[in-house]
């Protein structure tokens, strides 16, 4: 048994040596702060009693590291969303020079222009209809949807006239420029395209300029396919903080709606809406029907949480990864339950909000005189507005917020 030696640590300093160190750094740090840190003038100490003055100290060190606290959250929060988005736009980007490999040199040309020139705006409502949903189109036009200046026309005239001319497109400009909103119904085309059915919806957006067509196969049964199409096509079309899905049958209050998605516009990757875990359906024959039941474990199990499919709202992020991953995202029967799963597994904040699932009146009248107004208003019983087309002006009447409340609601 020797004389022990000081040991060292894994980089050949001695031990000794580390304390030292640390020693003089915590002395050094002590004197460095009792260098800079504010003394209070000593005329003013006197005039106040120790013991207010030091709940006084204590009072303003608390407020103040609050303050800091919470501006620190909201760095870190925009820093993540940025990062995010970055991210985002780097697989969409890659996406894009994978897809237009296989295109021609002018397709690529025109899809490259339109990336650039994508406008920037606060959200992209999408309003997903049928070929045989035109009244049901016409229900919204003279309802929520804002209207032209000069259109000033009664709901009853409306359900009477066949060839009544909106001035939609007015008030669908004036929306976009002075809110940042976009509002489309969206749709697919036939099997036989170029058939009677497309040109009646080309007539039909001729006449209203409120239409996005997607390169997709109408049918009921294609609705988890057409959801992601329109999510993929809106994105590429239009840079926006968040895109609705809404379908005709339901009634919203667009300020509504503004307000509550503003509430989240810092986060990076949000799923908006009412959500629900029905069960899964395996018997044949029944509505919502799921033929991949058995993915869900055992019979009388649970779907994931999910927002019911009336409405709901995702964030830019979110609907870019549906966008760049969109060739191997499984669809399911139901579209709702579709777009829940391709979030399972992913870093998002599920929001619930009841307000984007009211019923009409008087359900809607209640939560309005309670201070909690509806965005968007439906029958449960119905999936949506019943009798959609001769109740949408009643419930509108009911459950409206009032043809200029977008107006007036600063986001």
């Amino acid at each position: 048994m020797g004389v022990s030696r000081p040991q060292k640590a894994a980089n050949g300093v001695s031990t000794r040596w580390v304390y030292v160190f640390c020693i003089a750094s915590f002395f050094l740090g002590v004197v460095v702060i009792n260098r800079f840190w504010a003394i209070p003038d000593p005329l003013d100490r006197d005039k106040v009693s120790p013991e207010k003055h030091r709940s006084e100290e204590a009072s303003f060190q608390t407020g103040d590291i609050l303050s800091q606290v919470s501006q620190t959250h909201d760095v870190i929060m925009t820093l993540d969303k940025t990062i995010s988005s970055l991210e985002m736009q780097l697989a969409a980007a890659r996406a894009a020079k994978g897809d237009s490999e296989e295109a021609s040199p002018v397709v690529t040309k025109l899809g490259t222009e339109n990336l650039k020139a994508r406008r920037k705006v606060f959200f992209v409502m999408g309003i997903i209809t049928a070929f045989s949903s035109r009244k049901r189109r016409d229900s919204i036009r003279e309802t929520w949807m804002p209207k032209g200046l000069e259109h000033k026309k009664n709901y009853s005239t409306f359900l009477s006239s066949t060839s009544l001319w909106f001035e939609i497109g007015d008030g669908l400009l004036k929306l976009e420029n002075e809110k940042g909103i976009i509002m489309r119904f969206v749709i697919g085309h036939s099997a036989t395209a170029g058939g009677v059915l497309d040109r009646a919806i080309d007539a039909e957006d001729e006449q209203h300029k409120d239409f996005l067509r997607l390169n997709h196969i109408e049918g009921y049964h294609e609705l988890s396919s057409k959801t992601q199409i329109y999510f993929s096509t809106a994105v590429a079309k239009w840079d926006a903080d968040f895109y609705i899905k809404v379908d005709d049958d339901v009634h919203v209050n667009l300020g509504m709606v503004g307000s509550t998605l503003a509430r989240h516009r810092s986060k990076p990757r949000v799923y908006i809406g009412c959500m629900k875990s029905g069960p899964v359906l395996g018997q044949k024959g029944v509505k919502y029907h799921e033929p991949e039941y058995w993915k869900f474990g055992e019979e009388g199990n649970k779907y994931f949480r999910h927002a019911t499919g009336q409405i709901y709202a995702i964030s830019k992020d979110l609907a870019t990864y549906i966008s760049v991953n969109r060739h191997i995202l499984h669809r399911y029967a139901n579209e709702d339950v579709s777009l829940g799963s391709w979030f399972i597994g992913l870093d998002v904040e599920h929001i619930d909000d009841r307000s984007l699932c009211c019923g009409t009146a008087p359900d809607c009248e209640w939560k309005a005189q309670a201070g909690n107004p509806c965005a968007a208003s439906f029958d449960w019983s119905c999936s949506g507005v019943c009798k959609s087309v001769e109740r949408m002006g009643e419930v509108h009447q009911r459950c409206g917020e009032g043809d200029e409340a977008i107006w007036h609601t600063s986001f």
